[in-house]
């Protein structure tokens, strides 16, 4: 079994070029109602999250635009390492991310982290691998 979030947004076009902008991620649909992104090549990499339109019909029963986006959900990724993580940041500032947590050191998960807000309102957390130091 794989999980495959997928996202409720405003403009998948634009939240498609934040993800790609920021994490790396690579189209593998595109269009202004639904979207595949994949961590590198959507032929060999396994898909990583879906964005769709609010308004499109195929899936009216997730939700409603009126309600705060995300409430009680965040999206976690790792990525392979610190130095990943530091350009991810690199990336997230470049792109003018909202800024939840700078980079730091999470002592309960054993790991660097770092949270922002996409542009939907929806929290992104990524983290490098567990570690058992800091």
């Amino acid at each position: 079994m794989k999980i495959q979030p997928m996202l409720q947004v405003d403009d998948v076009e634009a939240s498609s070029r934040w993800y790609q902008a920021t994490l790396g991620l690579v189209s593998g649909h595109g269009g202004p109602e639904y979207e595949m992104l994949f961590g590198g090549d959507p032929h060999v990499t396994p898909l990583l999250l879906q964005l769709h339109r609010w308004d499109a019909h195929e899936h009216g029963f997730l939700g409603t635009r009126d309600q705060p986006r995300g409430n009680g959900c965040s999206l976690w990724f790792e990525v392979a390492d610190r130095a990943e993580l530091d350009a991810v940041w690199v990336r997230m500032q470049a792109a003018g991310a909202a800024v939840l947590e700078a980079p730091h050191w999470s002592p309960l998960a054993h790991h660097w982290e770092l949270c922002v807000r996409d542009p939907d309102g929806y929290v992104v957390v990524v983290a490098s691998p567990f570690e058992h130091g800091g």
